[in-house]
């Protein structure tokens, strides 16, 4: 790759994240780099496309923090996943047309939006590249699945530390966390929404996460004293995250 290639793809979150889930070659990351991008801002809990809607876009995660979520007939709402720079929260979208849930922005978030035409079109063009997107949906599902384990068979405690690993792990391949940390713009009540528990619940869980040492959260910025010792209060292994490049 030449140096003006590279530093593009560096600064390009799509590259980023095709590039960690395979090789590409320069025909392709000149293709993804010639992709079209409309550049929005979403403040906090501001929703990027709603359940219903026939999005002409998937959406890329420029910078901030966004989350997959459903609304019940009760209002409550059940977050389904987080996603960080370099994510496509919608690119089911691509191949479902309509909408089955919404996608929102958690903190001011900018995302930039790939019209699906084009996209349909670069895929023509250089048809390895569906086959790198349809390995990104597999891990997205590998996720899932990770998810519904804990909540069907983990404790609250355990499904609190297993998903500050998996945040640290998937923001530290991007660049967003330290050794021992990171910023995590997420509230107490979205940690709820997102393991099936009640605030008060999340916060009893935080402070014993904290008693034990595991743990230290000032604000936003989460600090972990010993992740050997997080790792094994969750069970936690990141296999299923497929960050092996």
């Amino acid at each position: 790759m030449t140096t003006a290639l590279h530093d593009q793809a560096q600064s390009n979150p799509l590259l980023r994240k095709l590039s960690g889930v395979a090789e590409l070659t320069d025909k392709e990351r000149q293709a993804v780099l010639a992709l079209p991008l409309s550049i929005k801002v979403f403040d906090a809990d501001v929703d990027v496309v709603r359940e219903g809607e026939r999005p002409s876009d998937c959406s890329l995660v420029v910078s901030g923090f966004v989350c997959r979520y459903k609304i019940l007939p009760d209002g409550k709402r059940q977050i389904l996943g987080f996603y960080v720079p370099g994510d496509i929260p919608d690119l089911q979208s691509l191949r479902l047309h309509v909408m089955d849930h919404s996608v929102g922005a958690l903190v001011k978030s900018t995302v930039a939006l790939i019209p699906h035409q084009s996209l349909q079109d670069v895929l023509q063009r250089q048809p390895r590249l569906s086959d790198i997107l349809w390995r990104v949906s597999l891990i997205d599902a590998a996720i899932f699945r990770e998810w519904m384990i804990g909540l069907g068979r983990r404790s609250g405690y355990q499904r609190m530390a297993h998903l500050l690993c998996e945040l640290q792990v998937r923001l530290k391949a991007i660049g967003l966390a330290e050794e021992n940390g990171c910023e995590l713009p997420i509230t107490q009540n979205e940690f709820a929404d997102a393991l099936g528990l009640s605030t008060v619940h999340v916060n009893r869980i935080i402070q014993d996460l904290r008693r034990d040492s595991l743990i230290v959260l000032r604000g936003s910025v989460l600090e972990i004293p010993d992740w050997g010792a997080l790792c094994a209060a969750a069970e936690f292994d990141p296999a299923y995250l497929h960050l092996g490049r």
